[in-house]
């Protein structure tokens, strides 16, 4: 069953096409997911993405490619090359500012760029512990009845990630065949499917490409396609304590946010090695709605 539907809000970027389900007026969360992207496809041109360095806090970031290569960089000293089947995680906690970039190397050939990017709520209790950076790409891969699932982080199908999870999380990808099928796991507080391409049915209910469905909790329900699908599973722990967004930043505490922009206002934030000349400025208002 499904017990809600969240249409994408759609952003232009010139280069690529970003769809934004969460957070929305109609829901801010599921599980931990406060931020939920799906960008691409597209075939780039020019200088790509360009995502000058910025500020985050009290989150963690997950950056999910189907095809392409982002270029991460970040306060810390990371300088990593995302790509497909590598999942990146970046625990802003109590500050840490990065950029993605294209590849400049690979953009003469217009390289293709397709995949997710979600932000993660940190919980009570830690929503200020120390930034920190991780890629993984030995992720456990379910094959069955014409599924094939990355689990990317939590555990799914009797399969646990090595990512590291600040709070209970599920996070896969399920490619489907024609008249493949795979049970969605009950487990989890709060999930929701998100019809990446193709056509899919959750117990025989058609998904809407693009748009998120939240399914009823504690129910087991089967995700099928007749001609092919790629569907993203999200969820987790729900939050007792309500979290609200502004811009890059994501707390708890109303305060600590506006702390956090007088603090990017001032140039109190670390500097990106290696990207130190451009940053994004606070905006007056965020592309990112502040929902209480």
């Amino acid at each position: 069953m499904i017990t809600q539907t969240i249409t994408p809000v759609t952003h232009d970027l010139g280069e690529f096409t970003v769809r934004r389900v969460l957070p929305s007026k109609a829901r801010t969360m599921v599980g931990p997911f406060i931020f939920v992207d799906q960008f691409g496809p597209a075939d780039l041109t020019g200088e790509g993405m360009a995502v000058r360095p910025h500020p985050h806090i009290n989150l963690a970031t997950v950056t999910w490619l189907f095809e392409g290569a982002i270029d991460h960089r970040d306060s810390l000293g990371t300088c990593a090359t995302i790509r497909p089947g590598q999942v990146n995680l970046m625990t802003a906690g109590r500050g840490i500012v990065h950029s993605e970039r294209s590849p400049k190397a690979e953009l003469a050939t217009n390289p293709a760029m397709f995949g997710m990017q979600t932000w993660l709520a940190l919980p009570d209790g830690r929503e200020e512990i120390d930034p920190a950076f991780e890629a993984a790409t030995d992720l456990p891969v379910i094959s069955d009845n014409g599924a094939k699932a990355w689990v990317i982080m939590g555990e799914l199908w009797g399969a646990r990630a090595p990512t590291t999870t600040h709070a209970a999380t599920i996070y896969a990808e399920i490619v489907l065949e024609p008249g493949g099928s795979i049970p969605l796991d009950a487990e989890a507080d709060e999930r929701a499917v998100m019809l990446v391409s193709g056509e899919a049915q959750v117990d025989g209910i058609a998904l809407e490409q693009y748009q998120l469905a939240v399914l009823a909790p504690g129910k087991t329900m089967r995700l099928a396609s007749r001609n092919g699908a790629r569907v993203m599973l999200l969820g987790g722990e729900a939050f007792a304590t309500k979290r609200h967004v502004f811009w890059n930043f994501v707390s708890s505490d109303r305060e600590r946010i506006n702390q956090a922009k007088e603090d990017w206002r001032a140039g109190r934030f670390p500097i990106v090695p290696g990207d130190e000349d451009e940053f994004i400025p606070l905006p007056d208002k965020p592309k990112t709605v502040s929902y209480p």
